[in-house]
């Protein structure tokens, strides 16, 4: 279980990294596009793969963090049996749902990886790059979730996000 969770936490890291470096990848291309007239081929690609990566890597680590956006105005209200159970039942949802995308992620990954699909652009990097990132965040997420109903247990966890009044 802690493995699970320092991975999803390094991937987190990473994601962030990513998600940093689209921002530099975004500003030097406004700069040398506006200022030096001297668009670049390759910022708003590879700004796309990274911000596709960043975010799906961070899927496990934001669950294992409780941040993920949630809705309690009602749960709430409930009393804490009840709102264990919805917890539960929400991670379930986010373990079957995971499944489903990791499969058919890997699907279509396979598929343009054994294709040699390419993106078709100036860069024209091959496709199951990006497609990559479906299959390995979900399955992290998957991972996370399991870990996080097995928690349960221990805990006294009532939601899976942060409250904001």
């Amino acid at each position: 279980m802690m493995l699970v969770t320092t991975i999803s936490r390094w991937a987190g890291v990473f994601g962030a990294c990513l998600l940093a470096a689209t921002g530099a990848m975004l500003t030097y291309e406004v700069v040398a596009r506006y200022f030096f007239v001297k668009p670049t081929i390759w910022a708003a690609e590879l700004s796309q793969l990274c911000l596709i990566w960043g975010c799906l890597l961070a899927m496990a680590w934001v669950l294992n963090m409780r941040r993920h956006i949630t809705v309690n105005a009602v749960t709430d209200l409930l009393p804490p049996a009840a709102q264990r159970l919805c917890v539960v039942l929400s991670l379930l949802a986010v373990i079957v749902f995971s499944v489903i995308v990791t499969i058919w992620g890997w699907d279509i990954f396979h598929d343009s990886f054994v294709r040699g699909r390419t993106t078709g652009s100036l860069l024209d990097l091959p496709s199951w790059v990006a497609e990559l990132s479906v299959p390995v965040g979900f399955a992290l997420l998957t991972v996370q979730a399991l870990v996080e109903l097995a928690s349960l247990r221990h805990g006294d966890i009532a939601s899976l996000g942060s409250s904001h009044e």
